[in-house]
Formats: structure tokens, sequence, C-alpha cells
């Protein structure tokens, strides 16, 4: 079988366009919800029947973003090792299919609202299955090395978080305008803030690093156990984000406007 077609069912809606705007591991009590919206005129209103009844569903999906892939893959989670890409769950496969269970909330038509997921605004859905604890669960299994990261985790002390007055004004300027990665950066810098490729941290030179935010940049150093954040940047330089066909930048106009308002200069 040289290859095989499929065709979307339908698309998810989140609002979210960025994978760095997405949680690795989704938290149900956060109260997030989303949609999936399917295809009219193939008969899925019949498709969803009884399924109103289940608490949670699986859905496939493909990384539609993703175009090439690698036979090991870095995990974001733990020291910068590389891992046999069939014991990650890397976004980068052979074929870029991926799975995620997540809670149903709702349906009305062709609309399912679900809880929080992982997936960005426009991720095409291959299919939907009810999530059926007796079958799908098994809390006893194996880890594998995942079991021994999260050991050492679990286990290394955390940094604390120091921010300095421009980075405080900086992140409430973006707050502001509905601007938000703090909580998420945060989180991962005070479990590892060392140099790692997967969570986009790079040294920039002694004690000096930098980690890419989506569009956004977060410029640190170390002292003893806590990061200190000395800045916020934007991604992209002032000539990048005012030249014609460069309008779609994530957070262009918040970008230009940054500049302006803090006198970066790149």
């Amino acid at each position: 079988m040289a290859s095989l077609e499929l065709e979307p069912i339908g698309f998810v809606r989140t609002g979210k366009d960025l994978k760095f705007q997405t949680p690795h591991q989704p938290d149900a009590s956060s109260g997030e919800s989303n949609e999936i919206v399917l295809n009219p005129g193939n008969q899925f209103e019949l498709a969803l029947e009884d399924l109103a009844g289940f608490d949670r569903i699986w859905l496939v999906w493909w990384f539609h973003k993703n175009k090439t892939w690698r036979p090991r893959a870095m995990p974001p989670r733990g020291p910068a090792k590389r891992r046999g890409l069939f014991a990650t769950r890397s976004p980068h496969r052979p074929n870029p299919i991926g799975l995620t269970c997540v809670p149903l909330l709702s349906i009305e038509g062709l609309t399912l609202k679900v809880g929080p997921l992982d997936l960005i605004d426009g991720t095409p859905i291959l299919d939907i299955k009810p999530y059926i604890s007796t079958i799908d669960a098994y809390p006893d299994a194996g880890l594998g090395w995942i079991s021994e990261m999260e050991q050492e985790i679990a286990n290394a002390p955390r940094f604390d978080i120091e921010v300095t007055e421009l980075a405080t004004m900086q992140l409430e300027w973006l707050s502001q305008r509905g601007i938000e990665f703090k909580e998420k950066a945060f989180e991962s810098l005070s479990i590892d803030p060392r140099p790692h490729r997967t969570r986009r941290i790079l040294k920039l030179a002694e004690n000096s690093f930098r980690m890419a935010c989506g569009p956004w940049r977060i410029y640190f150093h170390l002292e003893a156990d806590s990061v200190i954040v000395d800045r916020i940047d934007k991604g992209y330089a002032d000539e990048t984000l005012v030249k014609p066909g460069y309008e779609k930048i994530t957070d262009r106009e918040a970008q230009i406007d940054f500049s302006l308002a803090f006198l970066q200069k790149d």
C-alpha cells in the first residue's frame, strides 16, 4: 500500500495560534473550553447520536504544521537527551497523527464543546471515539524512561523566579493587551532553566540566557537557586515587522507598539 487518503471530518477552534500557548498536559480543572466543529453535509449529525452520554472522548487528529520528522526526539521535560521517536509523544512523526483524550462538555448540532486540550486553532480532526475507562485505562502500566525522569524532576529543587522592575513593567504591559505567557514560561524555568532546544532556551553568553515564548523572548540569568528575569523583548526585528507580506506575524501590532513603548532596539 503506497499511500492512504484521509479527509478531515472537522476542525478545532481554540483561539490559540501557537503551540507555545497550549499546555503540554491540559488541566481538566482549569475551566477552559474549546470547540470541535464538524463539517456539514456528511451526515455527521447521525454519527454523533449517543455520544452525549460519555464524559470523555478520543480525538484523532493531524499535525498539520509539521512537515518533517526525525527518528530520535528531544522531549521538552527532563535533561537534553534524545529518545527514540516511538518512545515519545513528539509531534514530528513519519505520519503526523495525534491522539488526545478530552472532556466532552456538550454537543449542539455539529459543534462539540470540549475541555482543555493541547491543540492549536485549525487542527484537522480525523476521527472521534468514546473514551471507555474499563478498556482504555491501565493505571498500573509501566512508564519506561518517563518514570525515571519524573522521579528526577520530583526530587530536584525548584528555582525561585525573581523579576526585575523593567521586566515586571513589560509583562504588565503585555497582560493589559491580552498577551499572557508568563505562567507557563515561569513554571518551566522553575523546574529547569538549563539550555534546551525543545524548551527553546538558548545560552547567549556566560550566565546569560534567552527563552522563546512564541513571538516573545524572556532574557534571564541565574543566581544560586534563583532565575532572575531581566527583561522581555519581541521576537522580530523592527524592519521585519513593517515589511509588506509579514502582516500575519503573531502579535505583530503589539510588537510594533512594544518597541515604541520601551524604546527597544534590535
